[in-house]
């Protein structure tokens, strides 16, 4: 798709907008003969900015203009992207009659939003202005709201003291196709495993040492990758040694390792996680489905997911987590809404669900590789199934 903006617009954020419209939908500069072109431009007003949009896509044609007042915001940026939002919104809607249930909130943390209403309108208002003015199903604002006010409750524990250690392991058995974070899945990347392990010892020691001298108080670590079980024993304890012999003075609230792969999961690792204190392990199958797997470049099956299950269970962690995602290739609502009731079966403590997404540096668009499903509603049923199962379930 095309994308030709007048006036300083925040490219990525148009572009963001168009996807929920047309998934998988690309933007290369210069495109020659594009499906679509989209034109959006500002004008700043003295009251406010007004955006008008016009897109043309397989010859269907979508126009939007809308003019957001200074008033309900306290920066001209805001107030440019409501505008923007509202007017792409609107074009991509005329085309393809779709409502994202999520509406102009494109980003990662829409609690953020939902929590600044809270304290400005209180609850009701600001399910109302969610919907309203972020164009939110009345589903989605509630549970933004519901959102917000869980991790409002949460922090009500902690104070501009605390703070949280994140420890990365960049280490994987395998490489997921739709992976894009940095991790090293080959036997030649193997060889740095030893010298990373010895260096971030160093950190890790160097980091505590400068939370106690800064006065702070440290109540949560996790350790993420990567996967970090595909470490050795000796690697697992000599880190996790070095932590907890750096602990003094400090009472931890959760100390978290995301175990992550089924196939590098065994009893003599997780004695040495119980061992130093490890309270939360991640299990994560990403789907029982063992086709699903395969696509993704997972090297575990169904059955590897079961026995590593239950072998950390019999560890008496004080929570066990599994990790799914929901529109992964080769997977539809009733394969998922399976693998949901599986899991719900094995009554973990946590369940996260993400949102299948792929980002630019995926080995799967290297590739140019079309994996993911672009069937936006099976995503979005599947999601909604799992949160309320979930919540039933307790």
């Amino acid at each position: 798709m095309r994308l030709v903006l007048n006036g300083k617009i925040n490219s990525l954020y148009v572009q963001s907008l168009c996807m929920m419209f047309f998934r998988g939908e690309k933007f290369p500069q210069n495109e020659e003969n594009p499906r679509g072109e989209i034109r959006v431009s500002i004008k700043e007003l003295p009251d406010g900015i007004l955006c008008d949009a016009y897109l043309i896509y397989d010859g269907n044609e979508g126009v939007g203009s809308y003019f957001a007042s200074f008033e309900n915001f306290e920066n001209c940026e805001r107030t440019k992207k409501l505008a923007t939002g509202h007017a792409t919104y609107s074009a991509c809607h005329q085309v393809t009659g779709y409502n994202p249930p999520w509406g102009l909130l494109t980003g990662i943390r829409p609690s953020v939003v939902a929590n600044e209403l809270i304290e400005g309108y209180g609850e009701e208002k600001a399910i109302n202005i969610l919907k309203e003015r972020y164009l939110l199903s009345k589903e989605k604002a509630v549970l933004a709201v519901e959102v917000a006010k869980n991790e409002n409750e949460i922090l009500k524990r902690y104070d501009d003291r605390s703070c949280s250690i994140y420890i990365s392991i960049p280490f994987c058995p395998t490489r997921c196709s739709y992976c894009s974070f940095i991790s090293y899945a080959t036997k030649k990347l193997f060889q740095l495993m030893p010298s990373y392990v010895e260096r971030l010892i160093e950190e890790i020691k160097e980091t505590i040492a400068l939370i106690k001298k800064l006065g702070l108080d440290l109540k949560t670590i996790y350790i993420g990758g990567g996967t970090p079980t595909t470490l050795s024993i000796e690697q697992l304890e000599s880190i996790l040694s070095t932590i907890r012999g750096s602990l003094d003075g400090f009472a931890i609230d959760e100390f978290t390792v995301e175990c992550g792969r089924p196939d590098t999961i065994d009893s003599k690792k997780m004695a040495v996680l119980k061992k130093y204190g490890v309270g939360r392990v991640s299990v994560n199958p990403q789907s029982l489905n063992d086709d699903v797997l395969k696509a993704i470049g997972r090297h575990h099956t169904v059955d590897d997911f079961y026995n590593a299950y239950k072998l950390v269970e019999q560890c008496n962690f004080d929570v066990v987590n599994t990790d799914l995602i929901a529109g992964l290739d080769g997977d539809n609502f009733e394969s998922f809404k399976n693998t949901i009731d599986k899991i719900i079966a094995l009554n973990p403590q946590n369940v996260t669900v993400h949102s299948f997404s792929v980002k630019k540096s995926a080995q799967v668009l290297r590739d140019d590789q079309d994996i993911y499903n672009k069937d936006g509603e099976f995503a979005v049923k599947s999601v909604e199934y799992a949160n309320k199962m979930l919540i039933q379930s307790g």
